[in-house]
């Protein structure tokens, strides 16, 4: 095959970008996303400093940072990574990893005995 055939066809190892493109977001949106993120991380950092929240038992600052983290990763993967545009079997990915990860993260905070009463 000769340099210009396959610079015109493409190597057949390669993607065809030409059938997956979309609409690019605008730099608004990204701007508008970022500040999303920045009012969320706010929030969790500000749990930190509101009077009491220590005091709260170990499940329920996860019942309210939880949601935050997972809001977190869903903008980020969806809109940062794109993943809104490709195929769906990457979002299937993404969330069993989310999912798998909550399901560690909560085996480990209870085989520490976090949710139990303090003694």
């Amino acid at each position: 095959m000769s340099t210009d055939l396959q610079t015109h066809l493409g190597s057949p190892f390669e993607p065809h970008h030409e059938t997956h493109e979309h609409a690019h977001p605008s730099d608004k949106l990204y701007i508008v996303t970022a500040l999303i993120l920045a009012v969320i991380t706010a929030a969790e950092v500000a749990t930190y400093f509101i009077e009491g929240f220590g005091d709260l038992n170990t499940g329920a600052q996860i019942a309210i940072l939880f949601p935050m983290m997972i809001a977190k990763f869903v903008v980020v993967c969806g809109w940062f990574m794109h993943l809104k545009y490709d195929n769906p079997i990457f979002r299937r990915i993404f969330v069993f990893g989310l999912v798998l990860a909550v399901c560690v993260y909560m085996v480990a905070l209870t085989s520490l005995h976090l949710f139990g009463d303090a003694a």
